[in-house]
């Protein structure tokens, strides 16, 4: 067995109390279905990935893709498809009028209209093929100057793409007609930083976050329909600070002793709900002020992995005792050094790897929570982290990817960078990343890949 290989066995056996469900652990290697793949954790069984590379170099493709977003890419069928949207700066007087209606103190966007897009691009020859309006709005809420209204990643199910952009909607389009099937537009929180929480796709339900500074509640939709199958208000106490109510997590499903529950963080509080009808199981306060989190929650060891957010992120190792889908939680670690606020976890083996805001990156043991090691990597880390072909991919706000061997003592293979900025996670397939930067999107790996070995005459570089 290679190192690779063991290296991913003993990620799946980690995974034999608390694992992810809905989608099969062991799936196709050339689907990158959600945000963090197959099993939502960050793990791919792809192969033949490149170790580096650089504008220049191992560039099958390259699309500049209208309008500006950060939802991760998705794959399926040949396509690879993001959320994008052109919007168009409200006037200067109306803009001061809107900002002086808030109390958020952060530099925000104001815009008086946006067209919400979704692209799709030719896996194999990088053509642009489709550029669909899904939703539009008028007078759209203001968001912060960093992010988009773009920013939630879709899901790809079956040809059906499960558009989300916050506030202003979410919807299913027919990829292969172009066609809108359905939206709704009632999931109207206040956020004013703009979208942030990527919804789940379980058992015919999409899972949707809604936590804002006006009201916090998690709902369910039929994904056939878009119609609301059920809606759970929050219940834990928040701050009274309207600002400090908000979060952009997403959450997770996993089996629990048998049975499955929503896992869903939360400002302040961590919550289990039963998947099919909302009813809440339990709740867990963090212990210390936690909100505007958006790292989504790792499941291992009997052991939940949660990222509390901003003012002091900790990440706490929560173990759900006792049995029966109703058991309540405890904490059994916390570990407070260079916590990401933003980019969630990964679980590898007995390993736990996360990247900071300020460009460390750590590993520390996932059953104790003792360190091995924090080494500086980069600047600023927003996007999470992904495991592949036996290698660990950090991916920097600086569009510099920093490629590492997992394991208890840090090895470096590789630095690689592209102009722009990159706040989207990697989406990976069989010989190739797909990586999103504010420039284009590429496809990373050798044109002689794998998946499109059989049209090689076709894969000249799309500039």
């Amino acid at each position: 067995m290679s190192f690779s290989m063991k290296l991913l066995f003993l990620a799946i056996v980690a995974g034999t109390l608390f694992s992810s469900v809905g989608t099969p652990a062991a799936s196709a290697a050339d689907r990158w279905p959600e945000w963090r793949g197959v099993d939502g954790q960050g793990h791919s069984a792809a192969t033949g990935l490149p170790v580096q590379w650089s504008e220049t170099e191992h560039v099958a493709w390259k699309v500049k893709v209208p309008g500006h977003g950060w939802s991760t890419p998705v794959v399926e069928e040949g396509m690879v498809w993001v959320t994008t949207a052109i919007d168009r700066p409200a006037s200067p007087e109306d803009a001061k009028r809107r900002r002086q209606t808030t109390t958020n103190s952060q530099p925000l966007t104001i815009s008086e209209f946006v067209s919400l897009r979704a692209v799709g691009i030719d896996l194999r020859t990088g053509a642009l093929k489709h550029d669909i309006e899904v939703l539009n709005e008028v007078d759209p809420q203001m968001i912060h100057h960093e992010n988009s209204y773009a920013t939630p990643t879709p899901i790809i199910e079956n040809g059906r793409l499960y558009c989300h952009y916050g506030p202003s909607g979410i919807a299913c389009l027919d990829v292969v007609t172009g066609k809108v099937v359905w939206s709704n537009r009632t999931l109207r929180v206040l956020h004013e930083n703009g979208p942030g929480s990527t919804p789940v796709l379980w058992n015919g339900l999409l899972f949707v976050h809604c936590d804002g500074i006006d009201q916090q509640y998690i709902v369910a939709l039929d994904k056939a329909t878009g119609e609301i199958a059920w809606k759970t208000d929050r219940t834990g106490e928040l701050n009274e600070n309207p600002q400090l109510q908000k979060s952009y997590a997403t959450p997770l499903v996993t089996d629990v002793n048998g049975a499955p529950q929503v896992i869903s963080p939360a400002a302040d509080w961590l919550y289990g709900y039963h998947p099919e009808t909302g009813h809440e199981l339990w709740r867990l306060k963090y212990g210390q002020l936690g909100f505007s989190n958006a790292p989504r929650p790792v499941a291992g060891h009997g052991l939940l992995y949660i990222c509390t957010g901003y003012m002091k992120s900790e990440l706490l190792a929560v173990r759900l005792a006792g049995q029966g889908s109703a058991a309540q939680p405890s904490i059994a670690w916390r570990f407070k050094k260079q916590v990401p606020n933003v980019a969630s976890p990964l679980l590898v083996g007995d390993e736990l790897y996360f990247a900071s805001d300020k460009g460390v990156a750590t590993c520390i043991d996932a059953k104790t929570g003792e360190m091995h090691w924090a080494e500086r990597i980069g600047s600023r880390f927003w996007a999470s982290p992904v495991y592949a072909d036996g290698r660990i991919y950090f991916l920097d706000r600086d569009a510099t990817t920093t490629v590492i061997a997992p394991g208890t003592t840090f090895k470096k293979l590789a630095v690689n960078v592209l102009p722009g900025e990159m706040l989207a996670g990697a989406a990976v397939v069989d010989g190739a990343m797909i990586l999103r930067t504010d420039e284009a999107v590429y496809r990373i790996g050798e044109a002689q890949s794998a998946c499109d070995a059989a049209s090689s005459e076709s894969q000249a570089l799309s500039r």
